[in-house]
């Protein structure tokens, strides 16, 4: 009667409209001091479409750049020392490919990668956002312990949804390209002739050394990357950071993943390459390295990787955070 309040699930809303909101009510419960009506400056999560958008451009431009890279890594990767070495180096790796099959030799299985970085980038920040978006403290921080998490599950995700299939073709292709006849003629191709005869699990080789892999790259990136923003923005989370920051930033977050999980590297490689039969599973295939090849097999491809994950990871770094701001001043 007359009242200006009524009940609801035993809270109370006020009648006047706008008035909750002002007073941190939502649903008819309490809203915590620190969720309260966000003030110029406060934390605003990264809208998921968003994060999927700036993330599906930074992996498609990124790779681009920096695939020759991934081609040396690769090779060299596959270049076992149980056969006579093929390649004495990096730079005798790219010598034979152009002399060989041209410029473009180097890009080759590129289509299979860039129709893959797209999504990848995609699910990978747009987990990581979602997952964020849960775990960040009032301020908007969230803690090296946290983003840990959130880099783990973001790269489940990914080697899951998009890594694995992508990077078996991938292997494939460069592999094919040794051999005396390829096989493949392009991507779809490749595709076609690879389920044809080995159905769909044939694009899944590999698949727990590539969330081993996917699942530790992206956990000790994300941690790193936040370890270091939040030690450069120090008392105040809302500070800037600018893109030759984010850059040094995430090419020293690509390095300690490298340094870290190369040897998961190798191993995904060669479960994923034409003579993957040659391997019971993953702890065979570790087992088989180890015993022919010797501990620093595991470390094959290290210097171009590095190369490659660097500039990698500061380029999507960038673009992503660019990518953002962006759609934050038009979204």
């Amino acid at each position: 009667m007359g009242s200006s309040a009524r009940p609801d699930n035993g809270g109370w809303t006020p009648a006047l409209p706008g008035l909750a909101p002002a007073l941190g009510l939502v649903a008819g419960r309490p809203r915590p001091l620190g969720a309260a009506s966000p003030a110029a400056g406060a934390y605003k999560q990264t809208h998921l479409g968003k994060a999927i958008l700036a993330g599906g451009l930074a992996g498609g431009i990124e790779i681009c750049i920096t695939f020759p890279t991934e081609y040396v890594k690769t090779q060299l990767q596959l270049d076992e020392r149980a056969n006579p070495p093929r390649y004495k180096g990096i730079g005798d790796c790219v010598r034979v490919t152009v002399q060989d099959h041209g410029f473009r030799g180097l890009y080759r299985g590129l289509s299979s990668l860039l129709y893959g970085s797209i999504p990848k980038s995609a699910v990978r920040f747009g987990v990581f956002e979602s997952l964020k978006n849960h775990l960040v403290n009032e301020n908007g921080v969230l803690s090296n312990q946290r983003s840990l998490l959130c880099g783990l599950g973001a790269g489940v995700a990914e080697a899951v949804l998009v890594v694995c299939p992508m990077e078996t073709v991938k292997v494939k292709f460069i592999h094919d390209q040794n051999s005396a006849n390829p096989k493949y003629r392009g991507f779809y191709h490749g595709v076609r002739k690879i389920i044809q005869e080995q159905g769909l699990r044939g694009t899944y080789q590999g698949v727990t050394a590539t969330i081993l892999k996917q699942g530790s790259n992206q956990a000790i990136r994300f941690s790193m990357m936040t370890m270091l923003q939040n030690w450069y923005k120090g008392e105040d989370p809302h500070k800037s950071i600018s893109p030759f920051i984010t850059a040094v930033f995430g090419a020293s977050a690509g390095a300690a993943s490298v340094f870290g999980n190369t040897p998961l590297d190798v191993l995904k490689t060669r479960m994923q390459g034409l003579e993957s039969h040659k391997y019971k599973n993953t702890v065979d295939c570790a087992y088989q390295i180890l015993r022919n090849e010797g501990p620093f097999a595991f470390y094959k491809g290290t210097v171009p990787r590095l190369g490659r994950v660097c500039l990698d990871v500061a380029i999507v770094f960038v673009i992503y955070e660019e990518v953002i701001k962006l759609l934050n001043r038009t979204w």
